[in-house]
């Protein structure tokens, strides 16, 4: 690690925190990218002169799994940059979905801002789902990962020698199982109120170190302006992690090129 501590916050805290939060991610990332409530996976377009022999569901489901979701032939088909586009809507409509639920994140969600939680949590997934579209994977990879949301989260540019004992690994380990909940659990199903949860779990992990949050990737200026006002306030605020998550990506995807 980079032995310069920027500001009030010293690296190996921010260290502290990222590394159990980007193991935490797995179980969260692969509930958003396996739910599959239809059995689109493994559908195919039918063969010439199939059209109008089947029922209509079928042939619904059939043009559904056109769609670019995960395990279907369109999302093979996919380049990096198109997979890592799905993911800021993946995120962005679930993240901004959960905020606008708060019983889905439970007892949480009433003692956390949610921009602040949800949005921090929210641009953290997506840094790592990005970075696992370019082949860079949790535990095999997860310097890098950390490094990259300590540089687009925090403006930290840390080196990482991924020098953890046993001892040290396995704190890692059980908090991240902290976060994770029930997720990490195999007969666990990815339910939209565990992942949910977990959600806001990763948000108060992040937000542990609340001072730093400021440096993470925000909407535009009449985005905070208009979240000033009564009534479209709301509106005004999501708008602006929705922006806030587009410049995330962007960031990500810069970076990782110069790698």
């Amino acid at each position: 690690m980079s032995g310069h501590e920027n500001g009030a916050i010293p690296d190996s805290v921010i260290v502290g925190v990222l590394r159990p939060f980007v193991r935490a991610t797995r179980p969260v990332l692969a509930g958003l990218r396996e739910s599959d409530p239809f059995g689109l996976r493994g559908r195919g377009r039918p063969g010439p002169g199939a059209e109008d022999e089947r029922p209509l569901k079928n042939r619904i489901l059939d043009t559904l799994a056109s769609v670019e979701v995960p395990g279907t032939a369109a999302w093979a088909a996919m380049d990096v940059r198109g997979r890592s586009h799905w993911w800021v809507y993946r995120v962005g409509r679930f993240t901004t979905l959960i905020a606008a639920i708060p019983g889905l994140g439970g007892a949480l969600a009433r003692t956390l801002p949610v921009s602040a939680a949800v949005g921090a949590a929210g641009q953290g997934l997506l840094l790592v789902a990005i970075a696992g579209e370019h082949g860079i994977h949790s535990r095999a990879g997860e310097d890098r990962i950390v490094e990259l949301l300590a540089s687009v989260l925090f403006g930290r540019e840390l080196t990482l020698t991924g020098t953890l004992d046993a001892a040290e690994d396995a704190v890692v380990d059980r908090r991240a199982d902290e976060l994770t909940g029930d997720l990490g659990e195999k007969d666990a199903s990815p339910a939209v109120a565990r992942i949910g949860s977990a959600v806001w779990r990763l948000g108060r992990a992040l937000y542990s170190v609340e001072d730093e949050l400021d440096k993470r990737p925000h909407g535009r200026f009449y985005h905070e302006a208009i979240g000033m006002l009564p009534v479209v306030g709301v509106a005004g605020k999501y708008f602006g992690e929705w922006s806030g998550l587009k410049r995330a990506a962007k960031a990500a995807e810069k970076r990782l090129a110069r790698v």
